[in-house]
């Protein structure tokens, strides 16, 4: 008999999701044991964990749920039983602990089953709550009622609404999709509320680059259009508008290099001189905008009445699709022939799709590499005269004309580095 042999007739091949079984136990009850109130420690644990694995095993090789279901049961009654016999009123009551074990029991049960990946995670996940119970709750007391109706709100909009809506195309020239129409709401509520979270958490001056970054990777137009509301609400609040708007303009080129990079390298020799001479002039602006935020001392953060901006969310998303119905109009009439005309018009709403679109062409060779670039870079400086129209529109002259020198300064890079390019 060989050692392979040997090895599956004695079930040690088995032996690895025990271990991880016990490695589970014993990371869940590590953090337990440092609670003095707690029930259950390191070996209470991992011993669940094992027995949980065991009635996977058993309930496998039976081809009966009921062993499973027989210790889950098991292992339930016997925590809180211990507690009940040592119940005292000035201790945790021990439902923490008494959740913790269950959720160890089956852990142990889907490592038997083959999720030993996920069941590992799993419980890294469950420690870290466990861990974190000072923090949670403290950022739970911290909440207002206020902020909980925003969260609910937001998780309307997103996890019921959008999901209902058809991802369709309606209307003249079929320019109408209500999942996408709805999805700008979406992004302006989310856009606000993870701004609102981040200014409470970080403070106005922490918070800028974080509020800009993000805001460039999810939506640059829905961070504009946030911010210059509140801007034109408070003129306090400008200093904090102009780095958060300019920010995530510069963020839109780095993000538009990545999407390039991936679905066409072979035009990064072309493109990235236009895109990097763009941030490197908007980036020196907004060195001279973040350094007046720090001058600022008596900036504050938005006041915020409702951090989900519904209303503003409502409003954009009809604008968005007001846009996007004239920009098909107006490339119907410009037919073939007229790609940089479509790229301004794409530009309006978004830069994602036109880049994309130059440079599916671009590989299927319809495009010269110069010409794909062209059509993006005419296409961020309309995104960006757009955007800074809504600055205007929105948050006022005062704005518009602090963020026009950073926008313009990234508008004409582009332009200067397109021009040295096609020379």
């Amino acid at each position: 008999m060989n050692s392979t042999e040997f090895l599956h007739g004695s079930g040690l091949e088995h032996l690895p999701a025990f271990l991880t079984s016990l490695a589970i136990g014993l990371l869940i009850g590590l953090e337990r044991e440092r609670r003095p109130e707690a029930k259950a420690g390191l070996r209470t644990f991992a011993l669940v964990a094992v027995f949980g694995t065991v009635a996977g095993m058993l309930s496998d090789r039976t081809e009966s749920p009921w062993m499973l279901l027989g210790g889950l049961l098991v292992v339930g009654f016997m925590t809180v039983a211990a507690y009940f016999r040592e119940r005292e009123a000035a201790t945790d009551p021990g439902t923490t602990t008494v959740v913790a074990i269950v959720v160890c029991y089956g852990l142990g049960a889907l490592i038997w089953y083959g999720y030993g990946t996920l069941a590992v995670m799993l419980a890294i996940t469950t420690t870290i709550l466990l861990y974190f119970r000072a923090e949670l709750r403290g950022i739970t007391q911290a909440l207002t009622r206020q902020d909980l109706v925003s969260m609910l709100q937001f998780a309307v909009l997103s996890f019921i609404v959008l999901p209902i809506l058809p991802n369709r195309n309606y209307g003249p020239y079929e320019a109408l999709n209500p999942h996408q129409v709805w999805l700008m709401v979406v992004l302006i509520s989310g856009v606000s509320l993870a701004g609102y979270v981040a200014l409470r958490v970080f403070g106005q001056k922490k918070s800028a680059p974080l509020l800009g970054a993000l805001g460039g990777l999810v939506s640059s137009t829905a961070t504009t259009l946030v911010y210059a509301r509140h801007a034109g609400n408070n003129d306090r609040v400008l200093p904090l508008a102009v780095v958060v708007i300019l920010l995530a303009n510069l963020v839109v080129m780095v993000r538009l290099g990545v999407i390039s990079a991936i679905a066409a390298p072979a035009i990064l020799t072309t493109l990235l001189p236009v895109l990097g001479t763009g941030l490197l002039f908007g980036l020196a602006w907004t060195a001279f905008a973040w350094r007046r935020l720090n001058e600022h001392r008596e900036a504050l953060v938005p006041p915020i009445t409702n951090p989900t901006e519904l209303k503003t969310s409502l409003g954009f998303g009809a604008l968005y699709a007001v846009v996007l119905f004239f920009a098909a109009w107006l490339s119907d009439i410009a037919g073939s022939s007229g790609l940089y005309a479509v790229a301004v018009l794409s530009g309006l709403t978004d830069v994602d799709a036109i880049t994309l679109s130059s440079l599916r062409l671009f590989d299927l060779g319809k495009l010269t590499a110069f010409q794909a670039v062209t059509s993006i870079a005419v296409a961020v400086v309309s995104n960006i005269g757009f955007k800074l129209g809504l600055v205007l529109f929105i948050g006022g002259a005062p704005l518009a004309r602090r963020c026009a020198t950073g926008m313009g300064a990234v508008a004409l890079g582009t332009v200067v580095a397109l021009g040295a390019v096609g020379a």
